[in-house]
């Protein structure tokens, strides 16, 4: 049965009543999947549509055999227990059996984003010590590249139908070989084990390894049964790639613990937010997750040519959502956008769950088991209205899917560990009311003439004039004030670079918020530095104005 959904009518009441707890040795593959299947082997797993539009429908039963018979056909290549395995695939079907046969084997992949580079690949594997990728057929040529410096590499599967280089095995190959029995033993995976690792998306630095262990499943179930608010039956879309933690977020554990479908759209190269709403429509998605950067997208469209009739619940998270956004965006659908925040390193810490009223820009209240507080620079808890540190109290029963650790990297665990708290680096101040309002990383907060400005409210208001499509805040050195306010901003393409359309975006800026935050730079940029996983490098942009003084 999926997980016994409480319903309640507080926030007090949301905390009082839910908790999650990990039994020993839990195994989600074996304990949840394998023991779903066999009491519902029909039950509806996963919508998926390819990128031709064909569209397959796959049921628990499914997802238990073939996990089962990957997991053999790993094991007979030379996997076993503890050896790190890359996964680079897409949307696509056998991301899903592969992570599921990894943890039934004991094994532990590394999802990895499709647009790795050779020198990624490289870096990656040593540093790691990974054994085996399992690799989309677009994605070998680069792994071929980076082949010869990576020594510890001694499995590749090759998923596709592209010709396979000299050296690995295919997919449908040993998954035809294989038995699709595959029995837990005395010694199977689970617990504290490693789970899977995450590479941190580096916006400052190299990434780290975040470690997971078992327990790391079972802290996606308040995602998506009380933050997605999930149904037996809803079939939820996640938007994210599978190479990012947003992806087990949205796509695997926690919706399948509530019992809807996972729906799965494999499209490639360049998101088109029409062909998105006509997939939505086509297929009746009834609950949506996606960044505010896709919400922004959607409203420019005509959305009454869609029909959004199925659509219940709205859910958004991985960067900051724009008060305008989520006005337009109700305005248009009737329903508003409930946010949630967390880190790679975590699982939901902070969310709007559907007991709350949302507040346009916050995002929202400590999710249920976890020690959310502010801490100062002096580790003293900040009070309603000022800015502090979002800190995890580290109590053994609470805080459910918290990272183990940065791997191989125990200096810059303790450096995040400290005094009894889980230091996430990020900014926030708390309302009245308990809400949250996030400011931005704690490197990322400009010291201008006295004021403390964080770069979200800045680019929250910049993007609400309509010639803007993206824009980065940061500070840059200022004689009297210590740092200006500098924006750095992509154009819609029907505007022009101006001296005139600078004086409007500031003067847009003084009205939309105080204005002593209006940015007294202004450059214009074809795009934006980010990271593989789409986050902005405010740190580069930092990095080149260092030596600039306005």
């Amino acid at each position: 049965m999926p997980v016994a959904k409480l319903r309640p009518k507080t926030y007090r009441e949301l905390l009082e009543t839910v908790s999650v707890s990990v039994p020993e040795h839990y195994n989600f593959a074996f304990d949840f999947l394998d023991a779903e299947a066999a009491a519902d082997p029909t039950r509806p797993a996963m919508i998926h549509i390819d990128n031709d539009g064909n569209r397959r429908d796959f049921d628990l039963a499914f997802f238990s055999r073939e996990s089962a018979r990957m997991a053999n056909a790993f094991k007979d290549a030379g996997l076993k227990k503890g050896d790190r395995v890359m996964v680079i695939l897409y949307r696509r079907l056998e991301w899903w059996v592969t992570m599921l046969a990894l943890h039934k084997l004991g094994a532990v992949p590394v999802p990895s984003p499709n647009l790795l580079t050779p020198h990624d690949i490289d870096f990656r594997v040593n540093y790691a010590g990974i054994k085996a990728i399992i690799a989309e057929d677009s994605v070998v040529s680069r792994v071929e590249d980076a082949r010869p410096t990576c020594p510890t590499l001694s499995v590749l599967v090759h998923v596709g139908e592209a010709p396979m280089p000299a050296g690995w095995l295919d997919y449908e190959t040993i998954r035809a070989a294989a038995s699709d029995v595959f029995p837990r033993t005395a010694d199977a995976p689970g617990g504290k084990d490693t789970l899977l690792i995450f590479f941190s998306s580096g916006t400052t630095g190299m990434p780290k390894m975040v470690e997971h262990t078992h327990g790391y499943a079972l802290g996606h179930m308040p995602t998506g049964v009380y933050w997605h608010n999930l149904e037996p039956g809803d079939v939820h879309l996640t938007v994210a790639d599978t190479g990012w933690g947003k992806a087990v977020w949205g796509k695997f554990y926690g919706q399948w613990m509530a019992g809807a479908t996972v729906f799965v759209w494999d499209f490639r190269g360049k998101f088109h937010p029409a062909e998105l709403l006509e997939i939505m429509s086509k297929h009746k998605v009834t609950t949506f997750c996606a960044p505010p950067t896709v919400y922004r997208f959607l409203i420019r469209e005509d959305l009454k040519k869609y029909d959004l009739s199925a659509l219940r619940y709205c859910t958004t998270a991985g960067e900051l959502l724009n008060d305008g956004v989520f006005r337009a965006w109700k305005e248009i659908t009737g329903l508003p956008i409930h946010e949630g925040y967390g880190q790679t390193e975590t699982c939901l810490q902070i969310a709007t769950f559907p007991c709350m009223e949302p507040k346009p820009g916050s995002i929202g209240r400590p999710a249920p088991g976890w020690n959310v507080t502010l801490l100062d620079e002096e580790g003293h808890v900040c009070p309603p209205g000022v800015e502090g540190e979002i800190c995890i109290g580290l109590e053994d029963d609470k805080n459910v899917g918290l990272f183990a650790g940065y791997l191989l990297e125990p200096a810059k665990t303790a450096s995040v560990m400290i005094d009894g708290y889980y230091h996430t680096g990020d900014k926030a101040w708390m309302d009245e009311d308990g809400y949250y309002w996030f400011l931005g990383r704690t490197d990322d907060l400009i010291k201008s003439s006295g004021y403390r400005i964080g770069p979200f409210e800045v680019e929250s208001a910049l993007i609400t004039h309509p010639a803007v499509v993206e824009a980065a805040v940061t500070g840059v050195p200022d004689p009297v004030r210590g740092q200006a306010v500098k924006a750095t901003v992509v154009l819609a393409p029907e505007f022009d670079p101006s001296d005139e359309l600078a004086k409007e975006l500031q003067n847009h800026v003084k009205k939309e918020t105080a204005p002593y935050k209006y940015p007294r730079v202004i450059d214009f940029v074809d795009e934006l530095p980010k990271t593989i996983s789409g986050k902005i490098k405010r740190a580069e942009i930092r990095a080149r104005d260092a030596n600039r003084e306005i």
